[in-house]
């Protein structure tokens, strides 16, 4: 197997990319430091040079995921948006196409455990799309009234919740990939039940 990170000149990012192939078909914890120098073309020796080890590698690839993840959600909110309805919609759908066309970064950045107390540039990167979620959120509750407007936070926690577990069950094969309904329509369908609870919605 060539050295493919030597030859392009960047071994720390082939080592990464490495290891998302590796997070996509074993998981998180799947693989070995061994295994993503192999898959890289290089010897084991060789990773150490850029990380410490396989946690390491790992958040490497989660905090590029969120990086990722973050311009992904200001463009869906962004995007010229005609309501705070349809930017608050828009959010959702990102985070189903994100974990759709980035697997690897996804299991990173959510299922390996990491800590974000330890690694700060991981938190601030985590934080911003969450941000853009409850700016969304902020914005849409404008519309209900002080008195009973819930915090944006927890407005946000929910929708995150219910994007993660349509993400979960439905959109990445496992264990629902027959699921009758498409997850966009099943995630759709419950921010609106959501929305028209809150009275954000008028009923159908």
């Amino acid at each position: 197997m060539p050295k493919r990170g030597y030859h392009h000149g960047n071994l720390k990012q082939a080592l990464v990319e490495a290891a998302l192939k590796l997070i996509e078909g074993k998981g998180p914890t799947g693989f070995t430091v061994a295994e993503a120098a192999k898959h890289a073309g290089v010897t084991p020796a060789a990773v150490y040079r850029h990380f410490e080890g396989r946690e390491a590698l790992i958040a490497e690839a989660a905090l590029q995921g969120h990086r990722i993840f973050g311009d992904l959600m200001e463009h869906a909110y962004a995007d010229g948006q005609p309501t705070a309805l349809a930017a608050f919609e828009a959010t959702g759908r990102a985070y189903l196409a994100f974990a759709r066309k980035f697997p690897g970064h996804y299991m990173a950045m959510f299922e390996s455990g990491l800590s974000l107390q330890a690694n700060p540039d991981l938190a601030l990167a985590a934080n911003r799309s969450r941000g853009i979620l409850e700016r969304a959120a902020e914005a849409l509750s404008q519309h209900i009234p002080a008195d009973k407007r819930p915090p944006a936070t927890m407005f946000s926690s929910h929708i995150w919740a219910m994007s993660h577990g349509v993400v979960e069950l439905f959109a990445r094969g496992s264990p629902g990939a027959k699921a009758p309904f498409p997850p966009e329509e099943l995630l759709e369908a419950g921010i609106g039940i959501y929305l028209r609870g809150l009275g954000l919605i008028k009923p159908d």
